[in-house]
């Protein structure tokens, strides 16, 4: 069996390998892949893994020895679900495998804004706690959490642990989600949790629903003062109007590990707005939680071969 894997070193890094695909067939790594290279590099290969290469019927058709697509990734969006599942190709995602790594990162930014460690790291090095006359000194505002409420959009297994973490701080937790399950959190609709939040955390998927949803509607309505933390995918954000609304004032901060466009260009605007955190889509990457999506990605290729897949996301293909 031909495995073919798109972009390893997303995963892999240079930390970790994929010896243990090498059981299962004959494996062909490339590191990266340009779109337009995947149908060739693919060939006749019956399993395809792919981190954010996309797979679309197009490159299905090209290549139609295609059994098996797995996204190593939680995130799907990359596949032709609907393609895939004409033609009869399994799809499947990994899981859950980075719920703690994103939830920790969401709160590595916000104490970030809140406690401004970096920027007096670099004033103390740069002299002025040396210079100065009094034990400590303030060049930057800082702020308490406790106190404040959390506005969690979207409340999978990451909003979830997101809320706890923010429970533990003292902060009040709100939520707006479709399916409202679950205790010790106040379930809200839309609007409220725009109003209400002084932080607002965006956990939701992207679909054409969720599709600009901090746009200026939105941010029409959020309390001014409010940070704003997208870990979950860039285009729930309209870019141009968070800039506008940082450079306004109305909004206080914007953290994000994702942008529309990665890597972003030169003019995104995000990059010289003021107030911003910006990390290059990395929530994901502790060594920890690289091997844990890499065991699962190798757990759902095995139980394909043999004849059991797990994890499948398009249509009748489900097991």
């Amino acid at each position: 069996m031909k495995i073919v894997v798109l972009d390893g070193f997303a995963l892999c890094g240079n930390e970790l390998h994929f010896d243990a695909l090498k059981a299962l067939g004959e494996v062909s790594i490339y590191q990266r892949t340009r779109a337009e290279e995947a149908a060739s590099r693919i060939g006749q290969a019956e399993i395809v893994l792919t981190n954010k290469v996309p797979i679309t019927e197009a490159v299905m058709n090209i290549c139609p020895h295609i059994r098996y697509i797995g996204v190593m990734a939680t995130g799907y969006n990359v596949v032709d679900l609907e393609a895939a599942s004409r033609q009869k190709i399994v799809v499947t995602n990994a899981p859950a495998y980075s719920t703690q790594a994103v939830a920790q990162h969401v709160f590595a930014l916000l104490l970030e804004s809140m406690s401004r460690t970096a920027e007096y790291d670099g004033q103390v090095k740069a002299g002025a706690w040396a210079e100065s006359p009094d034990f400590c000194f303030f060049a930057a505002p800082m702020e308490e959490l406790c106190g404040k409420t959390m506005g969690i959009l979207g409340y999978g297994h990451i909003g979830q642990a997101t809320a706890r973490i923010a429970q533990a701080f003292g902060m009040e937790v709100i939520v707006c989600t479709p399916h409202p399950k679950g205790e010790g959190v106040r379930f809200v609709d839309q609007r409220t949790l725009f109003e209400e939040s002084d932080v607002i955390s965006l956990h939701c998927p992207l679909t054409e629903k969720t599709r600009g949803i901090i746009g200026r509607q939105a941010l029409a309505q959020v309390r001014r003062g409010v940070r704003v933390i997208n870990t979950a995918r860039g285009p729930l954000v309209d870019e141009e109007a968070m800039a506008e609304a940082l450079k306004a004032g109305h909004v206080a901060y914007y953290m994000a590990d994702v942008l529309t466009q990665e890597p972003p260009k030169a003019e995104q605007p995000l990059l010289s707005a003021p107030n911003t955190i910006i990390t290059p889509h990395v929530a994901w990457a502790p060594l920890q939680t690289r091997e844990r999506l890499l065991k699962i990605v190798t757990e759902n290729v095995c139980a394909f071969v043999n004849g059991r897949p797990v994890n499948v996301v398009n249509g009748e293909n489900r097991r």
